[in-house]
């Protein structure tokens, strides 16, 4: 069962996402450690989805359609914001930093609030996790995702900033900003639409 679990729930984990547009606009933007610190703060949006689910708010937000509709808009509203940023990105030639510690806040901040006001995030907790509960306690299965979101995420980034060398020039870098950023408004319409 832990296994099927697993598998499952790395493969969700790996469907480009919000997270995935987040970490690497941050990675190749800031370098890998922003991308760290942005995945660190998706882990910590997931943690608090768990510890929600564990005592049974997440079921009682997903049975209520007006706070599920009020997450909804709040994360689509957030991941509208952030792709408006992205899109209006220009060609700088600033070098890459690895990030001051308010700079490092602002990365954890953004994949914390990226993954809490992701409805889908906590549709996961509150239909497919129960399925697997059977022999397993829910922190448990959470452990195993959040783990799982650690290791895709941190091989994910490190892949990005290699390739980054070559994306980090500042014209291609602007490129991307403003693709991600409009990869993140697309996730912003697709949510506002579901």
């Amino acid at each position: 069962m832990l296994l099927t679990f697993s598998v499952t729930a790395l493969i969700m984990i790996m469907i480009p996402g919000p997270d995935a547009a987040l970490i690497m606009r941050s990675s190749l933007a800031h370098g890998r450690t922003a991308g760290l610190l942005t995945m660190t703060g998706g882990l910590l949006g997931l943690g608090v989805h768990a510890v929600a689910a564990a005592i049974g708010l997440s079921a009682l937000l997903a049975a209520s359609p007006t706070a599920f509709s009020v997450l909804r808009w709040l994360g689509v509203a957030y991941l509208f914001w952030l792709g408006i940023q992205g899109l209006r990105a220009r060609a700088v030639a600033a070098p890459i930093a690895e990030p001051a510690s308010g700079t490092g806040l602002r990365h954890v901040r953004n994949g914390f609030l990226s993954n809490l006001l992701n409805p889908k995030v906590l549709l996961f907790f509150v239909t497919f996790l129960p399925q697997f509960m059977e022999g397993a306690a829910p922190m448990l299965l959470s452990a195993i995702f959040a783990a799982l979101y650690a290791l895709w995420f941190s091989f994910y980034n490190v892949v990005v900033d290699k390739v980054g060398a070559l994306l980090r020039r500042p014209k291609v870098r602007a490129r991307v900003e403003r693709v991600t950023g409009a990869l993140l408004v697309g996730f912003a319409l697709r949510l506002a639409v579901q």
